[in-house]
């Protein structure tokens, strides 16, 4: 198992444990805002971190850790994608971290194109499943945990009590939110055609990215919980389709994203 994680970044050494680690998508940094007394590290700073060819315009770029209420918490500002020509095991990076960090529970946030023609942009979708359609697993190579296999179950990928939570929460504060939705994972960095949408649509495809299902697969084979929180930001091959258009989409419902993690991590034990 060892040899999925990373190295701690000096400047967390001597640092508590965390309990929780965020992983923030496009457009969605500002929820680490509200971090107490953040040790705050630029990713290029962290020796082990993935080195893309560019950076991802509405990805901060940083490692952020804190406290958010009870909860010690990491926020990945920002992420490595495959598209940015990444291995499937790069670009797991914030996961292997936060387990490295102590990180029991994972929660990942990304910008999705909606394949379910019932969802309208700024509708938040908690995760219910997940399908690779990139062409690779992180943890190809991999020969497994000591004594184990490499055959990781995926069968409860995104944690059902952890859902049926932050549904409660949602309710309680206001927040709408769709309670169910499989995110069908894709390479990028092209969005997809019309005739790729119908497809995804038949395979029974909800929403459709290019991140997060990387993080998730090494999460799980590292024993942590998954929640997962996908935010429409554009209809999948909808016209005037642009990076911009989902920035813009992110700052929409950045407060109530915000309002809904802080209020999980309130009830998380």
């Amino acid at each position: 198992m060892s040899d999925l994680l990373v190295p701690i970044p000096a400047q967390l050494q001597g640092e508590q444990p965390v309990d929780v680690a965020l992983v923030l998508g496009s457009g969605l940094s500002d929820v680490a805002s509200r971090l107490e007394r953040p040790v705050v590290v630029p990713y290029g700073d962290i020796p082990d971190t993935p080195h893309p060819g560019s950076q991802v315009v509405g990805h901060a770029g940083r490692l952020m850790v804190g406290s958010l209420g009870t909860q010690r918490v990491c926020v990945f500002q920002g992420r490595f994608h495959q598209y940015q020509g990444l291995s499937a095991l790069e670009a797991a990076y914030p996961a292997r971290l936060a387990a490295a960090l102590g990180a029991k529970t994972l929660i990942v946030t990304n910008a999705s194109g909606g394949v379910d023609p019932d969802l309208r942009t700024g509708d938040l979708v908690l995760v219910s499943d997940q399908v690779n359609l990139t062409g690779s697993n992180p943890l190809i190579g991999w020969p497994g945990p000591p004594g184990g296999t490499p055959f990781v179950p995926m069968t409860d990928a995104y944690d059902g009590q952890l859902r049926k939570m932050s549904l409660e929460v949602a309710t309680e504060l206001g927040v709408r939110i769709v309670e169910s939705g499989v995110y069908f994972g894709l390479l990028g960095p092209s969005y997809e055609t019309p005739a790729e949408v119908a497809m995804l649509r038949t395979l029974g495809a909800d929403v459709v990215g290019m991140s997060t299902v990387p993080e998730v697969i090494v999460a799980r084979a590292l024993g942590m919980r998954v929640l997962g929180v996908s935010l429409v930001t554009n209809q999948a091959a909808g016209a005037d389709l642009s990076h911009e258009e989902v920035l813009a989409a992110g700052r929409r419902a950045a407060a109530d994203l915000e309002r809904l993690v802080l209020g999980i991590l309130q009830r998380l034990r």
